[in-house]
Order: structure tokens, then C-alpha cells, then sequence
């Protein structure tokens, strides 16, 4: 009989323990019709918006960050036909006036491609390093719309902007798998003209 009476009465120190944190929220009667109504009709408009307030604030700061990265995303994402190609080749064609970066498969057939006047330079401007890295840019993101994400790097002439379109490309997500300089370089070549009489 003892031993009935010491089980009920932890039941009893655990039940003035619920009304014990009921208290806190009883103080303040108003909160709990708040908390009973917009439950059952979402009526009360307080108790949404500090349920709000706090959600918006968590929120802010990750969507600032998912839109800082889905806008490079959104210029990514779906290709009206896409091609489905994950390896292909980069051409980069860096001359003295200037760069143009071209993205094809492993058959070599063109999945995307872009050169500084395309991009929005003029004149001088489109020999420029920053003028190849908005090139190759482009470039990329036409060829990840299409779903690619290794490339290999063929490199062609002498201009300034070889190295930056190479790092344009590793900056944008693509794994770079090999670099070739591809520049032609002659070899006494074919035969000259004769020579020029006066």
C-alpha cells in the first residue's frame, strides 16, 4: 500500500509541473486566445506576425544568398534544346584585337560560343583581359545549359587575353581537364614569292 502511494504521487509532482509552465503563459491571459484562434480560424492577426517577424528574418539573409547564387544559376539552367553533352572542348582564340572562346563536343560540333564584340566591347576595348573573361563567361554559360561540366582547353594565338579566359572558365564551375597550346607556329613553311623587281 506504501509502495501505491509513492507511485501516485510522482503523478502529482508531474502534473503541478505542466500548470507550473502553463503559468508563464497564463500571466499574460491575452496570449492564450491569441494562440487558440489563429490556429482555429486565424483570426487574431498579432500572433502571425511575430510568428512572421522571425521567419522573415532568417529568411532574408538566405535568400540574398540563394539569389546571389541562382543568378548565375538562372542564366544557367535549361536550354531550349539542350544537348545533354558533360565533356567537350573550349577553343580560345586570343588575337592582338581580339578573344573569342567557342565550346564544342568531343566531335567538335558547336554547343556554344561568344567573342568580345558579342559581349558588348568596341575599338580597343575587345583586346582587353576583362573583355576575355566576359567572353568566356558567356561562352560557359551556354555550354552549361546544355549540361556540361569538364572541358579541355585548346589555346590559339598570342593575345592578352589567354589566361584569363582559362581562369573564366575554372571560375565558373567547369572542371578544366587538360590545357593545350594549340598556336601554329610555321616551319620554313611553303614556298616564297619571288622576289620583286624594280
Amino acid at each position: 500500500m506504501a509502495d501505491e502511494k509513492k507511485k501516485p504521487a510522482p503523478k502529482k509532482e508531474a502534473k503541478p509541473e505542466a500548470p507550473v509552465a502553463e503559468k508563464p503563459t497564463a500571466k499574460p491571459a491575452e496570449d492564450r486566445p491569441r494562440k487558440a484562434a489563429p490556429t482555429a480560424g486565424a483570426a487574431a492577426g498579432e500572433a502571425p506576425k511575430t510568428a512572421e517577424a522571425p521567419v522573415a528574418a532568417v529568411a532574408a539573409p538566405t535568400a540574398a544568398e540563394l539569389l546571389g547564387e541562382d543568378a548565375s544559376a538562372k542564366k544557367i539552367i535549361k536550354a531550349k534544346h539542350a544537348k545533354n553533352v558533360a565533356v567537350g572542348i573550349a577553343n580560345i582564340l586570343a588575337t592582338f584585337n581580339n578573344t573569342q572562346v567557342t565550346i564544342t563536343d568531343m566531335h567538335g560540333n558547336l554547343i556554344g560560343w561568344s567573342s568580345a564584340g558579342r559581349v558588348g566591347f568596341k575599338g580597343s576595348r575587345k583586346s582587353t583581359a576583362y573583355a576575355a573573361q566576359q567572353v568566356a563567361q558567356d561562352a560557359a554559360r551556354q555550354a552549361m545549359a546544355h549540361g556540361m561540366k569538364e572541358v579541355e582547353i585548346r589555346v590559339k594565338g598570342p593575345g592578352s587575353g589567354r589566361e584569363s579566359a582559362i581562369r573564366a572558365l575554372q571560375a565558373i564551375g567547369m572542371e578544366i581537364t587538360s590545357i593545350k597550346d594549340v598556336t601554329p607556329i610555321p616551319h620554313n613553311g611553303c614556298r616564297p614569292r619571288k622576289k620583286r623587281r624594280v
